[in-house]
């Protein structure tokens, strides 16, 4: 098992276990937000969601973009 923090709550999950099936499990509870990730503190882009391999351990942020000015 996997045990990854997501927003402050803990989560497990089979392992393997990539960002992107961490977020089809999210998104399928959300299916309304337009998010941000960061693993471990450090942003990472849409496009290599499918390869962040996630760890044992691993703390996830997942937040909605805010507009303003």
């Amino acid at each position: 098992m996997v045990t990854i923090s997501i927003n402050d709550e803990t989560r497990q999950f089979p392992q393997p276990v990539n960002l992107d099936d961490v977020l089809q499990d999210y998104r399928a509870h959300n299916p309304d937000l337009a998010f941000a990730i960061a693993v471990n503190g450090e942003f990472v882009p849409r496009t290599q969601y499918a390869n962040v391999q996630l760890q044992d351990g691993d703390t996830l942020d997942i937040v909605n973009p805010v507009g303003g000015g």
